[in-house]
């Protein structure tokens, strides 16, 4: 996947990929990606008419705020992750998830949750390399609930 820690280069390559898209330009395999993901949330597709603002806006969840980049990348991260079986085991959950709930969507905003706790967890105890055991642990307790 593209990977860059700076947000607003990361930012411009979703507005961009959105907009080519809705140009009916071609698209590499990871812009269609970002672009169904994007397609996929209607209600913020204003990041995308062009104001900078957006590209510059923090989203602090201390004040409730839902940042909307950081879950379209969720989305793009397990789509990929589930593209790739990577963690090996996370294709066969997520099958296991979407038979038990019919709606891909919901599923991977169940998967957020796991993934999101891992990976603070890891940060926290500065043990990164145990995330995806604790990850595919989070995600097979889904299925069985």
């Amino acid at each position: 996947m593209f990977f860059t820690q700076d947000r607003v280069r990361l930012r411009n390559f979703y507005r961009e990929t959105y907009n080519k898209a809705l140009r009916g330009e071609s698209l590499e395999p990871l812009e269609e990606l970002v672009a169904d993901v994007i397609r996929e949330h209607p209600e913020y597709h204003r990041l995308f008419d062009g104001s900078d603002d957006a590209l510059d806006a923090d989203f602090a969840p201390e004040d409730g705020a839902i940042n909307p980049w950081l879950h379209l990348s969720l989305h793009v991260a397990l789509r990929e992750q589930v593209g790739t079986d990577r963690p090996n085991g996370i294709a066969d959950i997520t099958r296991s998830l979407l038979l038990k709930h019919q709606d891909g969507h919901e599923v991977e905003h169940l998967m957020f949750e796991c993934l999101g706790t891992a990976l603070w967890n890891a940060q926290q105890s500065g043990q990164l390399d145990q995330i995806d055991s604790s990850y595919l642990e989070c995600l097979k307790h889904l299925v069985k609930q």
